[in-house]
């Protein structure tokens, strides 16, 4: 769900009447603001601009062309709007914003410090971290510690604060001191975070503690399946070297480093265009932060600006250990924006570059099942499968996905064989209960046990509107019509627009008798198909012929069984 951040919070209008280039600035105007109700930051940086060169005093128009530069990164330009926007006299938090980040990438240490002392900061969270790392810098490592040990005291605050501060005594040797605040987890929970990790395995590794090191990222992340990136840093641990101390090796990055851990650790309490600014500082302070490449990208993915994700993806490049990650992210992103070849392009040929990853194939496999490419999503998932231990309970997934393919593909009896290996690894999981259950219905096998897989999915996701459709189909299947019209209404509730779920329960009202409802509920089916409602397994002719003769005759046509009541069931 997009967010508004910027026209919620500004809180600002505009009079256009009695300019001389009212015309104009009002054309440029309207665009921005929808630009910027779409979260679309390059339009919105392009029409306020041109609206500032009608009416370059406009603080309105200062404050949300800043805002809208910074949301794409320019933060040199949007610095520029700021410093405009405060000559006028205006209070702007994103004017402040853009002059703090400013500041820190100028290095001018002693202006950032006055100008957060003057309450004209980057925020109350990042200020006080900000101005730590800034003593650093002037190298006062005693201020530095007294103010981060000031906001340890403030509960908002504490973990960053405990954070931050390890990562400042690293940058200036005190491995020792840094080694006992990341090994404290309950006095600071980030120590636990995969960046955590990292700084403390690098830290572990300048005492010479390899071996400590290596403890701490298999406790954390475990042996089997690392991803590249933890891998090579096993690896080089396990070969003796010692690592550089790379995750916060200064006060530029240590501030680049505040607005990263910030953005990271509020997605769930503030706007994503506010978080996205912050990925971007942080960005700026530090181009070669992978992580906040990655998090900038995501955000913009959350915010449906997927053109500029594809983009930001691109910077990772080829030899960075998280290349994979930025390339199943880019892929994520152009299959978003409805470029699903471009998407399967990126994924196969990372397919040969990174071949020993499983999550490359799975998402390959799961992309290609999307566009019912079934053989090629069995082939995607059977070298995931050939690559990961499938006794491993988390692995279900992939046979199920690998199962509904090759149902799709008519290889029935390899397609059963991966639903119940899913259900070995994860019994009465409802997902593959139901889709094992209804597939055997829909065979007219084994009826009995499929129906006990049902009702054993239903009861663990009884607001599932496909599984209550699924046990009502079943015990439509068995006669038992009168068990079944109680399920198939629920699922009709669930899914009100569903064709398929209007299209089953106008059959089980014929078969008790309620013709009127029945042809009711098949013409209900057919006004849904084509509005993305599983259109495409909908038999329209079919509900259309029931229609004209009804259910009977057109199971006589079929050569179908006649409807028949199951003995006691009714």
């Amino acid at each position: 769900m997009k967010t508004t951040w910027w026209n919620l919070a500004l809180g600002l209008t505009i009079g256009l009447s009695g300019t001389a280039d009212a015309s104009g600035l009002a054309g440029s105007y309207l665009a921005a603001r929808q630009a910027s109700m779409l979260g679309d930051y390059g339009a919105a940086a392009e029409y306020y601009g041109q609206a500032v060169l009608y009416d370059p005093l406009r603080p309105e128009l200062l404050e949300r062309s800043a805002f809208a530069l910074m949301g794409l990164g320019d933060i040199d330009d949007a610095a520029d709007y700021a410093d405009k926007l405060i000559e006028a006299g205006q209070k702007s938090q994103v004017a402040y914003l853009a002059q703090i980040a400013r500041l820190a990438a100028n290095g001018d240490h002693d202006g950032l410090i006055a100008q957060i002392a003057d309450q004209r900061g980057a925020g109350p969270l990042a200020d006080g971290l900000l101005e730590a790392w800034a003593q650093l810098a002037k190298g006062d490592m005693t201020a530095a510690l007294k103010k981060f040990e000031e906001l340890e005291g403030q509960r908002a605050l504490a973990p960053f604060a405990a954070y931050h501060k390890a990562l400042a005594m690293a940058a200036v040797g005190d491995y020792e001191g840094a080694d006992a605040m990341l090994a404290d987890l309950e006095r600071n929970p980030l120590a636990a975070t995969r960046r955590g990790v990292i700084a403390h395995a690098e830290i572990l590794s300048r005492l010479d503690r390899r071996d400590d090191a290596l403890a701490t990222i298999e406790k954390a992340f475990g042996k089997r399946d690392l991803d590249p990136g933890l891998q090579r840093i096993v690896e080089r641990l396990t070969a003796g070297e010692t690592l550089p101390f790379d995750v916060a090796p200064d006060a530029r990055a240590g501030m680049a480093e505040v607005f990263y851990s910030l953005s990271s650790a509020l997605t769930n309490d503030a706007d994503y265009d506010f978080l996205l600014v912050y990925a971007r500082i942080a960005l700026h302070l530090r181009p070669d932060h992978t992580d906040a490449v990655l998090l900038t990208a995501d955000l913009l993915e959350t915010l449906e600006q997927f053109d500029l994700a594809v983009e930001t993806y691109k910077l990772v490049q080829p030899d960075d250990p998280s290349f994979y990650a930025a390339e199943l992210g880019r892929a994520g992103a152009l299959r978003s924006s409805d470029r699903q070849d471009a998407a399967v392009e990126v994924l196969e040929r990372l397919s040969q570059t990174h071949g020993g990853l499983a999550i490359v194939h799975t998402t390959l496999g799961d992309l290609m099942r999307g566009l019912e490419r079934f053989d090629k999503a069995v082939q995607a998932y059977d070298a995931a499968l050939a690559i990961l231990d499938d006794s491993q309970p988390r692995q279900w997934f992939v046979h199920y996905a690998r199962g509904i393919s090759l149902e799709r593909l008519d290889r029935w009896d390899e397609a059963e064989a991966d639903f119940r290996k899913a259900l070995e690894l994860n019994p009465n999981q409802p997902q593959v209960l139901n889709y094992l259950g209804y597939s055997l219905v829909q065979r007219q096998a084994k009826l009995d046990e499929a129906l006990e897989m049902i009702r054993t999915a239903e009861a663990a996701s009884p607001d599932s509107g496909y599984i209550v459709d699924s046990l009502g189909w079943v015990l439509y299947t068995l006669g038992r019509y009168q068990e079944a019209v109680a399920h198939m209404e629920r699922a009709a509730e669930l899914m009100p627009v569903d064709p398929i779920v209007n299209d089953h329960l106008g059959d089980v009202y014929w078969a008790v008798g309620r013709k009127m409802e029945a042809q009711f509920q098949w013409n209900r089916a057919l006004s849904f198909v084509g509005n993305g409602n599983a259109a495409e397994e909908t038999d329209v002719d079919r509900i259309r012929r029931k229609l004209e003769v009804g259910l009977d005759a057109v199971l006589a046509e079929e050569g179908a069984p006649p409807l028949n009541v199951a003995d006691g069931s009714n």
